[in-house]
């Protein structure tokens, strides 16, 4: 039952929530910017290149195998270099949207930092207070 108890601590640890919770919204951001690049930035630049399709981009290796019958026996061998333009587009856009998530939140904490306390005046030395000690003599004579 210890080690029950431990990963249970463990687990509801704020930090281990919240990395769980920001693992599921990074996943779903991914989503959307692959589908962003996917669908909105890749078939303007395919037809801004020549119409390319991006995901079409691929060296054949070796070509597909068919049978008498036209049939596909085993698929071709090919490097994707196309889906690697595309996700590499991805990485870019995840990565600098990431970038800027950071940096306005370092800009939040920047701001939140509490000025520091007034410092109070260094007590006299001791020369000042003998003086004043003979100043006061002074005045009640």
């Amino acid at each position: 039952m210890k080690l029950i108890d431990e990963f249970k601590s463990f687990a509801m640890r704020g930090n281990v929530v919240d990395m769980a919770v920001g693992i599921i919204i990074g996943a779903a951001f991914g989503k959307i910017v692959s589908s962003f690049v996917a669908d909105i930035i890749m078939p303007p630049l395919g037809i801004l290149l020549g119409g390319v399709e991006f995901t079409d981009l691929k060296f054949i290796l070796k070509g597909p195998v068919l049978d008498t019958t036209g049939a596909v026996v085993s698929q071709a061998v090919s490097i994707n270099y196309g889906n690697f333009i595309q996700t590499t587009v991805d990485f870019l856009i995840i990565a600098f949207a990431i970038f800027m998530m950071v940096k306005a939140i370092n800009s939040l904490k920047r701001k939140e930092v509490v000025a520091p306390a007034e410092v109070p005046p260094p007590l006299p030395s001791k020369e000042e207070l003998v003086l004043r000690e003979i100043r006061d003599i002074l005045k009640t004579k």
